[in-house]
């Protein structure tokens, strides 16, 4: 292969507009609470951190299934090469476990949306939250079991106009930049902590490891073995890019148009930033497009992750159980519908989730397992010289899993 062809193509930039559309959803606007309610140094903190995380982790996953032997190994395939079959099983129940609280995360959020979008913006009065959850939670699983490929062709292609909205909305908001979160009073000796744990919803709010797999395995079939690790590297770092400048610009904006007293409020109301920002804002345009973008992003990735969640627990059955797939099929349909379904009654704090349960998870496959492939399987060797981005990873991952027994100091 001649080096014309491993300059960054057309080709690539697609690939990195699909891992950019991978990580867009409703994750990016919760970030905006939880980042700027720790005050504007630790927001800026968060920024720089930010960038580096993002690449590098999504950079060592893709080399870690690139790893492996089999061409067509995805990222269970490489963990029984490098581990064996015990290991594979519990890097599956992982990777189900990272998926269902996202599932759960987006149960509450739907209903929480759809909510306020009725008291505030049609003035009715709020339903019962057990009947309308339920309703909601069916409705979209509806869309799923009944119409897969279709769901998942409409999820794509909401990303695209969903980005430009929120493009639209940063850039309408800079005029009302009151500037408050930077005039607040820093706390100096709480940074450490607060930038600690806001950590977990980085994570999660630029994660596109889900669609890795599928991205290293074509990389490897059209470049070859040789080539595939520039080329993952490069688009990986080109989607990384665009996500910083994107997120940080919906984050600053709305942010910067908030006191820290109103992102307060966002946590406690338990509802994304864009529909808080519907329920305060005088703006007719704000009204209707906060709870349309929030409908959006949360439908769009609740589609996914259902997917993504019911294949896994599927899975898990399976391998333990003697019954048949379409039996097997229908008990993981129905788990998850009631669990999410009696989650979104409960209403727990939607950050409290990502923190407490998605993000570790996440972190632990995402951060953490490439980088201790690096000194364990002799195939990935060759990147444990790379050791300050090693020990900046693996301190990011270990931070997102320890953020969980914070509350418990």
């Amino acid at each position: 292969m001649n080096s014309h062809d491993m300059k960054f193509s057309f080709r690539d930039f697609t690939w990195s507009l699909s891992l950019f559309g991978t990580a867009v959803g409703a994750g990016i606007l919760f970030l905006p609470i939880k980042a700027g309610g720790s005050g504007f140094v630790v927001l800026m903190i968060l920024a720089l951190l930010a960038g580096p995380m993002t690449w590098l982790s999504h950079k060592f996953l893709a080399r870690f299934v690139l790893a492996a032997k089999d061409e067509d190994a995805d990222i269970t395939d490489a963990v029984r090469e490098y581990w064996g079959l015990n290991m594979a099983n519990v890097i599956t129940f992982a990777y189900f476990f990272t998926l269902f609280p996202i599932v759960l995360i987006y149960g509450v959020g739907i209903t929480n949306t759809i909510d306020s979008l009725i008291v505030h913006q049609l003035n009715m009065t709020s339903p019962p939250r057990w009947i309308l959850s339920g309703a909601l939670i069916l409705l979209m699983t509806g869309g799923v079991a009944f119409g897969k490929e279709i769901m998942l062709k409409a999820s794509s292609a909401m990303v695209y106009p969903l980005v430009f909205i929120l493009i639209g909305m940063s850039l309408y908001l800079i005029p009302d930049w009151t500037m408050s979160v930077i005039n607040e009073p820093t706390d100096w000796g709480a940074i450490p902590v607060s930038v600690w744990l806001a950590i977990p919803i980085i994570v999660f709010s630029f994660s596109h490891f889900a669609i890795i797999s599928q991205f290293a395995k074509e990389q490897r079939r059209v470049y070859g073995i040789e080539n595939a690790g520039k080329k993952t590297d490069s688009i990986t770092f080109a989607a990384a890019s665009m996500l910083l400048v994107f997120v940080l610009l919906f984050v600053f904006s709305v942010v910067l148009s908030l006191t820290p007293e109103q992102l307060d409020e966002a946590r406690e109301q338990n509802i994304t930033i864009v529909s808080y920002l519907a329920n305060i804002h005088d703006s007719i345009i704000i009204s209707l497009l906060g709870p349309f973008i929030a409908i959006v992003a949360i439908s769009s990735s609740y589609f996914g992750h259902f997917l993504g969640a019911h294949e896994g627990l599927s899975g898990l059955i399976r391998s333990r159980s003697s019954m048949s797939s379409k039996v097997i099929s229908t008990m993981s349909l129905g788990f998850i519908v009631v669990t999410t379904w009696i989650v979104a009654i409960i209403n727990p704090s939607i950050l409290g989730l990502i923190e407490t349960i998605g993000s570790p998870m996440m972190a632990a496959i995402l951060f953490i397992m490439p980088v201790v492939a690096m000194y364990t399987v002799p195939s990935m060797a060759k990147y444990r010289g790379k050791t300050i981005s090693n020990i900046f990873i693996a301190t990011m991952g270990f931070a997102t899993i320890a953020a969980v027994i914070y509350p418990f100091l």
